[in-house]
């Protein structure tokens, strides 16, 4: 009898304490910046753009220094699987192919007893494993009546990928869930993906509002090198009229959402400066109605989670793939190891465990993610994880050891918007790059920015003496972070010669 009661009282405190495991809940959208999310400020924070994901940050934690590791989807993704750097995981650009044999974080929460679902945008090719259920976009997605593929094939959905993808999630967590196991949902939504199609009845969102204008919408990169100038990403003469901004073509005509804006143009013709002016006006009020929708299903899910009292052990993450240009530069895309798409936005909530409204400024990046996801799950990272979990920064608790530095690499080259490879360091102030390869004078250029004085990293301060001894303590830096990534001496093959080397 007593070793019977013994037997119960040890199952029960097995039962209580897997069931005390926080339920983890991943949104994850693609190229959404930081400077469109309200809870970061600046100068679009007046616009309101995101109260959803701000409440996130409001009941949880705001995170202003988080950065990715090479700024670009399919790379990114792989690394939030792996929680390893590009050169580990072999996903370097959007071109190649993804390992799916690998070690990834929701293979080891599933053996641990977690269900796993992934919903949404993956960019990653072949069958997606680890996951008690999945269903994800072909490749990039279409924005109205996409397809998702499984496992067993291929199906087709009436309506807006960003409604729909909100919809599979929420149908999981009402009809499939087990209500005896933790569950890790990541709810991955295409938008804002270019060419910013919004849901149609997002179209008056902004129609009668002008978007404010970066100070350096007309940059002539003046102190920067080859890759700066050569780059193909402008709005001036990158964006296309029919494809990115919907004028001209099927748009032009009567009965489309995007007829208006072609009436305008018909009309007023503008031209030079006030063209890009003008293009700008329609990219930011399309990229921001896309991420108005993902907003919305931020708060569709956050209301789920508190009608059925899931919220009080279920952690809430928000991030992006990347940041993205808002016309700073007179850009869009990303790629580039400046700020904004090297950084990208995260806020996190943990009822209980998170101080509301903390802000943290550590150095996070997204090889922490997978460890992190572990972490909250009790379960020890694998050695070969290349980052740190950030649940110590959660709790307001930073380690005195956490690092002062991050690594960059950025590896598509000859590839879509010809942004020169380079790989760079930066710490909270400072921040070296080296532009190398072809099409680079003598093959290599370095930049270096005083984030401090020149946050808008318009001014490249290598040449001056000043800043001599930083220079050299950030080289080191990078040595020392090359060699503690395991960085090989030689990246792959670029572009065509990749293809030839095949």
């Amino acid at each position: 009898m007593i070793k019977k009661t013994l037997a119960v009282i040890v199952l029960l405190s097995g039962y209580v304490q897997a069931s005390s495991r926080p339920n983890i809940v991943w949104i994850f959208s693609d190229d959404h910046s930081y400077q469109t999310i309200g809870a970061y400020g600046g100068r679009l924070q007046s616009l309101n753009p995101s109260p959803n994901i701000d409440r996130v940050a409001r009941e949880g934690m705001r995170f202003d220094r988080c950065y990715v590791g090479n700024s670009i989807c399919g790379p990114s993704r792989a690394t939030l699987l792996t929680g390893k750097h590009s050169h580990m995981n072999g996903k370097y650009d959007n071109r190649g192919k993804f390992d799916h044999d690998q070690q990834q974080f929701q293979k080891i929460l599933q053996q641990h007893g977690y269900q796993t679902v992934m919903v949404g945008k993956i960019h990653l090719n072949g069958n997606m494993q680890g996951f008690d259920y999945w269903e994800v976009l072909p490749g990039q997605g279409k924005y109205n009546n996409p397809d998702f593929i499984t496992e067993e094939g291929k199906t087709s959905y009436e309506g807006h990928v960003t409604d729909i993808t909100a919809d599979k999630a929420l149908e999981w967590l009402k009809t499939r869930r087990d209500p005896d196991k933790p569950f890790m949902l990541m709810m991955h939504q295409k938008a804002p993906h270019r060419n910013w199609t919004p849901a149609e009845r997002h179209m008056v969102k902004y129609a009668d509002i002008e978007i404010p204008e970066p100070d350096n919408l007309f940059d002539d990169y003046a102190t920067r090198g080859a890759a700066a100038h050569g780059q193909d990403m402008s709005i001036e003469t990158t964006m296309r009229m029919e494809k990115d901004l919907k004028v001209g073509g099927r748009f032009a005509k009567p009965g489309s959402q995007f007829y208006a804006r072609n009436e305008w143009y018909a009309t007023n013709k503008p031209e030079g400066r006030d063209l890009v002016r003008w293009k700008y006006q329609l990219y930011m009020k399309d990229f921001m109605r896309c991420t108005w929708g993902v907003d919305e299903t931020v708060g569709r899910l956050l209301e789920y989670l508190e009608e059925t009292g899931l919220d009080k052990n279920t952690v809430v993450m928000y991030s992006s793939d990347q940041g993205f240009y808002m016309g700073e530069h007179g850009w869009f895309d990303k790629r580039f190891m400046y700020e904004e798409s090297f950084r990208t936005p995260l806020v996190v909530r943990w009822p209980g465990v998170v101080k509301p409204g903390s802000v943290n400024t550590d150095l996070v990046q997204n090889i922490d993610f997978a460890e992190t996801f572990l972490d909250l799950a009790g379960i020890d990272a694998p050695e070969d994880m290349q980052g740190e979990s950030i649940v110590p920064l959660l709790k307001g608790d930073a380690p005195e050891d956490w690092r002062t530095s991050l690594y960059y690499h950025y590896y598509e080259y000859p590839g879509a918007h010809s942004v020169r490879r380079h790989e760079g360091v930066a710490g909270k102030r400072f921040k070296l790059i080296r532009f190398y390869g072809k099409d680079v004078p003598d093959g290599e250029e370095w930049e270096f920015y005083d984030l401090e004085q020149d946050p808008a990293e318009m001014n490249n301060v290598y040449a001056s003496s000043e800043y001599a001894a930083q220079i050299k303590k950030l080289k080191a830096e990078l040595k020392h972070l090359k060699e503690h990534y395991a960085v090989p001496d030689e990246p792959p093959a670029q572009g065509r010669e990749k293809k030839k080397a095949n």
